[in-house]
């Protein structure tokens, strides 16, 4: 079936709710946790530091010391204006690459990196990809400390992930926790990141664009969002690879070619299906075809349930994303599309998306 508007209606607003307490970690200077975040330190107990470090904890303060140097924070301003702490960065190569979010530097017009020396150097924002949160900036330095490069395909759930950033402008704060999941999609910013890292690792305002590392001394994430309160409970990271691939096109073409298809849609759940009736329970409701797109050339419509790719079975908004991502410009995807109580195949050829989709 084609889901009616009113139907749709709907559904939007129930994921919308659902959604509330999503929070990109973005914070400045001036912002300090409130009297009610403040806690009266506990008095000393006599009893003193441990005399021996565990193994674990050894490993993990080496880890830090080996990549705390490596790990910037962002200042970000206006003209006329002094730039504030907005997030973190971390360095990815000795010539000055700097890679952080890109909710992070949005709408500014100057952007300053502290290095971990203190050192304020002005950045220059190469580029990067708004949809996957993520930014590429330069500053003019040389034999810069660089943050090792993971695998973030290879993750398991349940492995030490270590946080590193600047938190309400306090820099080099790490905190310690495990993946919790993968894979994770969470809405944001007028776009749905998708096959996100989540951890229980403390994320909070200002770690935005922050290494997530690996009990290896790798980053295999840079965090971006928390779900469940300004102080979160929930954080998430977006995998390395995904910014691996967007750091070699902005270096070696100067821009990131994003394949585009122009819908906009909702992951449908087992709770959705059941409360609209729909026939199925996997897939994702497509909620807006935009005009003139690769999808409305197609055929694609609003209210239309897509439940394959390619032949494969998808569950949700992140399948989507992972399969466009896995394409060029011209290439062809062939959806299988549920609409009026029957099944049809549409291809749609995808173009680069539009500076302002």
């Amino acid at each position: 079936m084609k889901i009616r508007p009113a139907t749709l209606a709907a559904i939007v607003i129930l994921i919308a709710a659902a959604v509330l307490g999503v929070v990109f970690v973005t914070a400045s200077l001036t912002s300090r946790p409130t009297d009610a975040q403040t806690t009266t330190p506990t008095p000393p107990t006599g009893a003193g530091p441990a005399a021996v470090l565990l193994d674990q904890e050894n490993r993990i303060v080496n880890i830090v010391e080996r990549i705390s140097p490596a790990v910037v924070t962002v200042l970000t301003g206006n003209s006329g204006a002094e730039p504030r702490s907005t997030g973190s960065g971390v360095i990815v190569s000795r010539d000055g690459l700097i890679l952080t979010n890109n909710h992070v530097i949005s709408g500014a017009d100057v952007i300053r990196v502290r290095l971990a020396t203190g050192r304020e150097v002005t950045a220059r924002n190469l580029g990067g990809d708004p949809s996957a949160d993520l930014a590429v900036l330069r500053v003019n330095a040389q034999n810069l400390p660089v943050a090792p490069i993971g695998d973030s395909d290879s993750l398991k759930v349940g492995q030490v992930a270590i946080a590193i950033g600047s938190p309400y402008g306090f820099e080099s704060t790490v905190t310690v926790g495990v993946i919790s999941a993968l894979d994770r999609a969470i809405p944001g910013g007028g776009s749905a990141l998708s096959g996100l890292i989540q951890t229980d690792a403390q994320i909070y305002p200002g770690n935005s664009g922050g290494p997530l590392v690996n009990s290896s001394g790798q980053v295999i994430g840079i965090n971006t969002a928390v779900v469940g309160g300004r102080v979160g409970v929930l954080g998430f990271a977006i995998p390395i690879k995904t910014a691996e691939d967007i750091i070699e096109q902005v270096v070696t073409q100067g821009r990131v070619i994003v394949p585009w298809i122009g819908i906009a849609y909702i992951s449908l759940t087992e709770e959705i299906a059941s409360q609209f009736n729909l026939p199925v329970n996997q897939g994702i409701i497509v909620r807006e075809v935009q005009p003139d797109s690769p999808a409305a050339r197609a055929g694609l419509q609003t209210g239309d349930i897509i439940t394959r790719i390619e032949g494969r079975q998808i569950t949700g908004a992140s399948d989507l994303q992972r399969e466009i991502r896995r394409k060029n410009v011209g290439d062809r995807m062939t959806f299988t599309v549920r609409r009026d109580g029957s099944t049809r195949t549409i291809t749609v050829t995808l173009a680069e998306r539009p500076a302002n989709p």
